[in-house]
This record gives structure tokens, C-alpha cells and sequence, in this order.
């Protein structure tokens, strides 16, 4: 068995054998903390017991206006962000899990009529695949088969991240979405630490250096990788902190958009945009990225790329677009970011959109 191989074994091995609850964590990398949303709280109330307590994920990867989509999610494990998802997407909308871990895969099985019967669906909406999230023909999914992508705290566990990108983007509809929390380091980290089997399991192992995910993003398809969220994360494990002494880790949200026209920088070509509202989850106004907040009403400037993630994806009706891209006027102003994570808890600006792209 090579190296990878094993790798893989491992983790089939920690999160189907060893894992037996999320107590049985041995850092706080893999939990989500923060406010949620009122809806998200009461869907969460209505999953079953033991899948809720098979929970491994570091964010949260439910983004707005998902009602009706076609939602994938890689690395679904005991299915909570499934059954979460379920009820949001409603009974016109579906959600598939794809995981390797048949531990896993039995509980999310186990309780699909449960909640079918709880969401008052006739028909189930969520399926549950085993296979790898870095070949998901393998696992059936077709091109340009689903509306939205999720994962959770999975990404840095898969040995080929490059080869999950690709697939995401493969099996994304044009305009769609690729929404996902992960642990990034602030630098790359040796191969001895790498491939420590408890340090991967919780993990650390294979998360990436924040530059080496954006170039693997773009190389792609996903041309302008957005953040949404990150928080510094505190190990809580002295044996496990000595280890890593040196390296800082964070828990971080991204989206990224499915437009092939996207550039590799913010470019300025007069454009504005006004939130008209009718977001259910954001009402007055709408958070596109940790650094546009979009108040209703308001006329605010944005480049070339941001008018695309906004024009040409589900959020669509909910803009008036002012300009075109018939005249280039550079660079948009205040572009450029030195580091994309820092030590806050929260990168979260609700400060004034209107003047700033990035």
C-alpha cells in the first residue's frame, strides 16, 4: 500500500472507528462555533440525535437563497449538513452526501425515513453516496449536475485537494457554487508533521498554506476565491500544540463562483449595483464576502468580478446593475490584500461596501 493509500486508510480508520462522537476529538479544529441563523437553528433542532452527535465540521456551510437547488456535499459523513440542507432547498430542491467512511455512511442511511416523516416529505430529498470527493464520476455525479456544492472541514483530509477542485467544478452548472469551510495554515507545513496520523485525523495534517489554496483554485477554473469567514484556531491540546509550535491554523469559509468570464484581479469598469432585498436571510442587507455588505437601497461601486457573482448566479433578481463593461478604467481601487487570514476572531467587516472591492 503506498503512501496515500495509506493515508486514505487512516482517515477511513479515525473518523469510522476511533471517532465514535465529536467528544472524541482531540483538538477544537473540527468544531463550528459562532452565532447561526435563527432558520439554521431550527432545522438543526429537527436531526436526529445520533446524527448531530457525529458531527466533525469546523464552519458553516449553508449560504442564502438555496430554495429549489441541486446541492452536493462532499464529505457528508453522518449526514447533518444534509438533513440541514434538506429542509432548506425544500421538497423541489435535493441534496446528495458523498463520503468513504461506511461507519458513516450507515448512520446517515439509518435515518432517512426518520426524517423524511419529520420534514413531511413524501418523498425522500437526500441520497447518500460511498466514494472519493477526488473522483466523483466514479460516484456518478455527471457534469454540470448540481445548483450548489458544500463541504465541511473535509478538503484538507482528501490527499489530491487540486483533483477535488477540478471535480467541483466539473460537476457545478455554470453560475453555480462551491461553498466550504476548511483549516488553512499561514505557512506550508514538513512532511513529518503532514503525515502524522493524529495531528492529519484532526485536521491539521493536510491543511493547506492559504497561497498554495488560492493558486490551486484558480489553476481550477475558480478565478476569484471569496472569503466569507475565518477565525484563528486554538489547538487545546498541549501534547499536539508542542508539535505544531510555530504554525497557526484557521478555520475559514470560502465561495467560490462557477464563471468562467471572472479575472484574476478586481478591474474597475465603472459598474455599481443596488440591493433590492427579497433575500429571506438577509432582508436589509446582503453580505456577499467578508468585505461587501451590500445595505438596501444603496447605489455601491463594484468591479468587474463582483458584478459578475452577483449578475449571473441565483442572486440575480435581488440587484439593479448600473454600467456595462464597455470601458476599462484599470485597476478598482483599494485592491490588493497582504494576507488574506488574520489573528481576529472574525475578518467580518460590516462597514460601508461603497467605496472598496477588496
Amino acid at each position: 500500500m503506498n503512501d496515500l493509500s495509506n493515508t486514505e486508510a487512516n482517515v477511513r480508520d479515525y473518523y469510522g472507528k476511533e471517532l465514535q462522537s465529536s467528544e472524541d476529538l482531540k483538538t477544537n479544529a473540527c468544531c463550528t462555533v459562532g452565532d447561526m441563523p435563527a432558520a439554521i437553528k431550527s432545522a438543526l433542532s429537527r436531526i436526529h440525535d445520533e446524527v448531530l452527535t457525529r458531527y466533525y465540521g469546523c464552519g458553516l456551510t449553508i449560504p442564502t437563497q438555496v430554495h429549489g437547488l441541486d446541492v452536493l456535499d462532499l464529505g457528508s459523513g453522518s449526514g447533518r449538513d444534509c438533513y440541514l440542507l434538506s429542509q432548506l432547498v425544500g421538497s423541489h430542491g435535493s441534496v446528495v452526501g458523498i463520503d468513504m467512511t461506511d461507519e458513516q455512511l450507515a448512520i446517515a442511511n439509518k435515518h432517512l425515513d426518520w426524517h423524511r416523516d419529520k420534514f413531511g416529505y413524501e418523498d425522500s430529498n437526500v441520497s447518500f453516496v460511498k466514494g472519493n470527493i477526488q473522483d466523483l464520476q466514479s460516484a456518478g455525479c455527471e457534469n454540470e449536475q448540481f445548483d450548489l456544492i458544500v463541504s465541511n472541514c473535509v478538503i484538507n483530509l482528501a490527499t489530491d485537494k487540486k483533483a477535488v477542485l477540478d471535480e467541483a467544478y466539473r460537476v457545478l452548472k455554470n453560475g453555480g457554487e462551491f461553498y466550504f469551510s476548511d483549516v488553512y495554515c499561514d505557512r506550508r507545513l514538513p512532511q513529518e508533521l503532514a503525515s502524522d496520523k493524529e495531528i492529519y485525523g484532526e485536521c491539521l495534517g493536510g491543511a493547506l498554506y492559504w497561497n498554495d489554496f488560492f493558486n490551486l483554485a484558480k489553476a481550477s477554473g475558480f478565478h476569484d476565491p471569496r472569503i466569507v469567514d475565518s477565525r484563528r484556531l486554538e489547538i487545546e491540546n498541549a501534547a499536539i500544540e508542542a508539535k505544531l509550535e510555530g504554525y497557526r491554523f484557521y478555520s475559514v469559509t470560502h465561495r467560490l463562483f462557477k464563471l468562467p468570464e471572472l479575472e484574476p484581479a478586481c478591474e474597475d469598469y465603472g459598474q455599481a449595483v443596488v440591493y433590492k432585498g427579497g433575500v429571506e436571510e438577509q432582508p436589509s442587507a446582503f453580505k456577499l464576502d467578508d468585505h461587501h455588505l451590500f445595505v438596501k437601497g444603496k447605489v455601491s461601486t463594484v468591479c468587474g468580478n463582483t458584478w459578475m457573482m452577483l449578475a449571473e448566479t441565483r442572486y440575480r433578481d435581488y440587484f439593479d446593475f448600473i454600467g456595462d463593461f464597455s470601458t476599462h478604467f484599470g485597476i478598482f481601487p483599494g485592491c490588493g490584500v497582504d494576507i488574506p487570514y488574520r489573528d481576529e476572531t472574525s475578518v467580518n467587516s460590516d462597514s460601508d461596501s461603497s467605496a472598496a472591492c477588496c
